[in-house]
């Protein structure tokens, strides 16, 4: 199964030396395959994609995302784009320019639209119970996800804090699982 870190400001901070330090402890601390670079408030957004760019290819990280911005993940040399579920037409631009694409869902119809899509990978969530993002889905509803959705590639995403969780999506068939919390839990 499939590790991926995403970083929030609230956690790396937007320091550039703190947001380093944090970044290389979490790499240093887990088998990361997948990583983004996610902030929705720095005024330093670019500035830290390009040091999260380079300290996740110092580590050898072999799958580099940026959140939302397509054309800063070009740019910059990212190996794709994270898209959020507002940005299903923007996934087209995104494979034009060669990135892979992951885009976040949150239900079956926006599986579906992903499939037909032919989006790299997807996000599923929120799985366990996460602040302002809404009713847990659970492992059950996340089974029976991934039964439905065979061909899609999906990350579990969503409150996942600890190894009791990640094993049990583990015995899913998840592509993997996503978060924040759980890699800087143990800095």
């Amino acid at each position: 199964m499939k590790s991926y870190l995403i970083t929030d400001p609230k956690y790396f901070s937007d320091n550039p030396k703190i947001f380093k330090q944090t970044l290389e402890n979490s790499l240093k601390l887990h088998k990361i395959d997948f990583a983004c670079f996610r902030d929705k408030t720095s005024t330093n957004f670019e500035k830290l994609a390009k040091l999260f760019l380079d300290t996740c290819n110092e580590f050898k990280i072999k799958n580099i995302y940026l959140n939302s911005n397509i054309q800063l993940a070009k740019d910059l040399n990212f190996d794709g784009v994270h898209l959020n579920s507002t940005q299903f037409e923007k996934i087209g631009f995104a494979k034009s320019l060669n990135l892979k694409t992951i885009i976040s869902c949150h239900n079956h119809k926006e599986l579906k639209l992903a499939f037909d899509k032919k989006v790299d990978f997807v996000t599923y969530s929120p799985i366990f119970d996460t602040p302002n993002k809404g009713e847990e889905k659970g492992i059950e509803d996340l089974k029976q996800t991934i039964k439905e959705f065979k061909s899609l590639n999906i990350f579990a995403l969503g409150g996942i804090i600890n190894d009791i969780q990640v094993n049990k999506i583990s015995q899913t068939n998840a592509y993997g699982f996503a978060s924040i919390r759980y890699f800087i839990a143990s800095n």
